[in-house]
């Protein structure tokens, strides 16, 4: 008996180095996009304009291509051989996200979609087009309701086969395939993810305001991180793994097989010193390089104030002439956190009393109030 185009589909996806393939239709549940209505009316999306912005054809896959008939999801298994929690004792160094610890996942998926693309119109005719993070498509939606894992309480999707650690990617086709059976919700009474958020950002089950998350603060957003939130992300460079780590799902998840993490000098001190020439240099072909060296390093400058460390001091003082106002605030913030009272004084003398930018002025005011440090 012949395989069924579906099944064909799926071998295929799955020798191009896939972990998880299924198949949906382009439509989503109107539970989905109530639950978008009110993320956006709560402000929730915070410096992501771009969710609002597009939020009709959000809603609706068919909205992108009303061609579509047919949605082919495909997973990149990324678990790490570690515990990203372990990572978080090591305060001298800063912590990266697991996914951005390699090749740009976005290029290495896109590449394989295309592949797919072109072998789906070779072999079964149609057309076809490539989506992996590039347009309003919500993918976690579409990767419960073809079956892929479930949407946990910290709104990323878990797979009973991958826990935590699934990369998505659609191609999607004007061909008619045979679909699989949407996913279930597993996680129970459960809300370990909940429980270790550093910033509760998970405000409610299933429910992420992202003005509070360090991963959309250390990469999304791109000016002041708020002073309240700033001790709570700890040695958090780019990006964070608590509520993906912690799932108690991820213990019965595979190793990963085509996914391949880089070594990166850590040590923060040593990130601290970063120009522009030396960021893009370190973090070519990752993700990272997206977000820019001036939020990068504003990131460092953070995770040193929360060092503890007193070693730091020369590191961040030497940021506190920096080009960029965003790293020059944040220096000021870790020197109020490192520093003795008594050497701040002098500190400021020798940077502070020229400083003309105001956000920075507000930060040597909100750290060494025995100076009249003017705030305007």
């Amino acid at each position: 008996m012949s395989a069924s185009p579906s099944q064909l589909i799926r071998d295929k996806a799955l020798s191009l180095g896939f972990d998880d393939v299924r198949i949906t239709t382009p439509r989503l549940l109107a539970q989905t996009s109530q639950r978008l209505q009110v993320f956006l009316e709560r402000g929730w999306h915070g410096d992501m304009g771009w969710l609002d912005k597009n939020k009709d054809r959000r809603k609706d896959p068919r909205c992108l291509w009303s061609c579509a008939r047919s949605v082919i999801v495909c997973g990149l298994n990324y678990k790490p051989s570690y515990n990203p929690l372990t990572r978080l004792r090591h305060r001298d160094r800063g912590v990266i996200s697991v996914y951005a610890q390699g090749r740009d996942y976005h290029k290495i998926m896109s590449q394989r979609l295309k592949a797919l693309a072109r072998w789906l119109i070779a072999h079964n005719g149609g057309e076809a087009k490539v989506f992996c993070d590039t347009a309003p498509l919500m993918e976690k939606p579409l990767a419960q309701k073809a079956g892929m894992g479930w949407q946990g309480k910290h709104t990323n999707v878990v797979s009973r086969d991958y826990g935590s650690w699934l990369l998505l990617g659609e191609v999607m086709t004007t061909l008619e395939l045979e679909t699989d059976t949407a996913e279930h919700d597993h996680c129970g009474s459960c809300q370990a993810c909940m429980d270790i958020c550093p910033t509760r950002a998970i405000v409610a089950p299933y429910q992420l305001d992202a003005r509070l998350c360090i991963s959309y603060l250390t990469i999304e957003h791109k000016g002041v991180i708020p002073r309240a939130l700033r001790h709570k992300i700890g040695n958090r460079i780019y990006g964070c793994d608590d509520c993906l780590a912690v799932c108690p799902w991820n213990k019965f998840a595979r190793r990963a097989r085509h996914w391949q993490s880089q070594s990166i000098d850590e040590s923060l001190i040593s990130l601290s010193s970063l120009d522009e020439d030396a960021f893009r240099a370190l973090f070519k072909g990752t993700a990272i390089k997206r977000t820019g060296r001036n939020r990068f390093v504003r990131n460092v400058m953070i995770a040193l104030g929360n060092s503890g460390d007193a070693r730091a001091l020369d590191a961040v003082c030497a940021r506190l002439k920096d080009d960029s106002p965003l790293v020059r605030g944040m220096a000021v913030w870790a020197l109020g956190r490192l520093a003795p009272k008594e050497i701040l004084k002098g500190v400021y003398q020798r940077y502070g009393t020229n400083e003309q930018d105001k956000s920075v002025r507000a930060e040597w005011h909100a750290v060494y109030s025995g100076t009249s440090v003017p705030q305007q």
